[in-house]
């Protein structure tokens, strides 16, 4: 929670006017993001102001801003058309059919938001660290372009008057800092482009033209129960698209607060965020809303208008409501072109260009998972491209990793010592065995852990074959330095295998 006591005179300032122009970009992408699942506008616009307004509060980063995002909207139409089916089989039709639909939504963002919370208490909000930096270069540097390439549907049908506007705005949004940084660029754009096309009559399109907010004036969220929540075969429907949900959220989220980190040099804290997501979608489900997730497009809006602490989300989703409850009129003459040049900049201070300079010097495998990501990121989803980029780090980790070094050594004629260096795992367990020649080796046979790390079950059973192979033929082996874990498995598996006693304590793959 923020106290507005901590807060200076400059924060306030700086955090309030931010938010203000974070609250104006929210709504086309709310209404946007409505509009793919095929759901009233007014949905997606409530998901910005309850999900906002609950993460700015008790969430894991100050200034970070959520909502509804098109990498949750994507799930959310499979959803939306089972559900349609379903119900068009129990007889259900037009306005009776799209509130039958919303109820399964309502019910997915309740069992999303409760894994979201699961995720926190159980503290693996920290797994995001898992995630290496060529794959978050790659995520950052995807999502820029899919952040440039979902402006170009704004420019159908449109004239010169669009392009000049969006070229407008980013000018202001590019030249203004270097003047003053005392008013956002953004809110400037905002509303000075707004009034020369209103007074000037500048035929281009506006914020009315994607939705008629004017029906919604004054309308607040109302607390509802889903009539789905209580029905098991809903919950059965719609278990498996609530943990995608779930953890698309979890990771688009993580990811934004870890780019914020990288650009703020602060830290925050990744199982709050969990929790904050969590509760947010929960209070979704029951107040009319969808699913959301943190927006990294919106954040760094609000972070580059000098939006560091939590008034500027808290204020970026009042803002909104206040927006769309009492103002609409006014929100629905802004032009479609100066949001769309301010995304445009912000897709540029996204993108990662110092990416380029760094694929000459990172190894080829780091390169190549930077590239997949970004590439799977525009063509696919962000969330697979990062699950990918872990997947391909981790198997060149293990593959790097997956040999184990020898040293040996004869003492008094007719014992051999082998002092062994590198990680023992699955991946390492033929470098293990390949190392030693039971027929070949002499009577007695040392085998040294020291420079070793046992790291999982597949290291113990490789120490078990590889003791076997030595008493099959009638020798003795004696492993020293093996970590007490590798020898209560290998007791556990009734092995005899010998050990000496000045053993040291660690654990297999333990948890720092």
């Amino acid at each position: 929670m923020f106290n507005i006591k901590n807060y200076k005179t400059d924060n306030i300032k700086n955090d309030i006017l931010s938010g203000l122009v974070v609250a104006v970009a929210l709504v086309p992408e709310a209404i946007a993001f409505s509009f793919i699942v095929d759901i009233n506008p007014i949905i997606g616009l409530y998901t910005a102001f309850i999900l906002g307004l609950i993460t700015s509060l008790i969430g894991g980063k100050p200034g970070m801003i959520s909502g509804a995002t098109g990498a949750v909207a994507v799930v959310l139409v499979g959803l939306a058309a089972e559900a349609s089916i379903l119900l068009k089989q129990q007889g259900l039709s037009g306005d009776d059919l799209a509130v039958g639909i919303l109820q399964y939504i309502f019910l997915a963002a309740i069992i999303a938001g409760i894994i979201q919370i699961l995720f926190g208490v159980l503290k693996f909000g920290k797994f995001i660290r898992l995630v290496p930096l060529p794959a978050i270069y790659g995520f950052v540097n995807g999502l820029a372009i899919v952040i440039a390439m979902a402006q170009f549907k704004f420019f159908e049908n449109e004239g010169w008057q669009m392009y000049v506007i969006v070229a407008a705005s980013m000018a202001i949004m590019y030249f203004l800092p270097k003047v003053t940084k005392a008013i956002p660029a953004g809110l400037v754009a905002i509303v000075v482009l707004s009034l020369i096309t209103y007074f000037f009559h500048i035929d281009t399109k506006t914020i009315g033209d994607l939705a008629n907010l004017s029906q919604f004036k004054g309308e607040l969220p109302k607390f509802h129960i889903p009539d789905t929540l209580f029905s098991l075969d809903a919950i059965k429907m719609v278990l498996p698209y609530a943990v995608i949900v779930a953890l698309v959220g979890l990771i688009e989220s993580l990811l934004t607060l870890a780019v914020l980190d990288e650009l703020s040099g602060t830290r925050g804290s990744g199982n709050k965020e969990c929790i904050a997501q969590g509760v947010g979608n929960v209070t979704c489900g029951f107040f009319g809303a969808m699913p959301g997730c943190a927006m990294i497009g919106q954040s760094i809006i609000n972070y580059t208008s000098g939006g560091l602490g939590r008034l500027s989300s808290f204020t970026a989703a009042v803002g909104l409501m206040a927006l769309v409850a009492f103002f609409t009129d006014i929100l629905q003459l802004i032009p479609i072109g100066v949001l769309v040049g301010i995304m445009f900049m912000v897709s540029i201070g996204t993108f990662e260009w110092s990416s380029f300079s760094h694929l000459k010097t990172m190894p080829k495998s780091d390169a190549f998972i930077m590239v997949a990501v970004t590439i799977i990121t525009i063509l696919f989803d962000l969330a697979i491209a990062v699950i990918i980029g872990v997947i391909i780090s981790a198997l060149v980790f293990a593959w790097k990793h997956a040999k184990i070094y020898s040293k040996t050594k004869m003492v008094n004629n007719d014992t051999k010592v082998y002092e062994l260096e590198g990680p023992l795992f699955f991946a390492s367990t033929q470098s293990f065995m390949d190392n030693f020649n039971p027929k070949e080796d002499p009577k007695n046979v040392i085998i040294d852990f020291k420079n070793t790390r046992v790291m999982d079950a597949s290291g113990a059973e490789a120490i078990e074959s590889l003791y076997k192979k030595y008493k099959k033929e009638n020798k003795n082996i004696t492993l020293k330095h093996l970590s007490k874990d590798c020898i209560a498995i290998l007791k556990q598996a009734k092995s005899s295998v010998i050990t000496q006693s000045d053993d040291p304590d660690y654990k297999i793959a333990r948890d720092y």
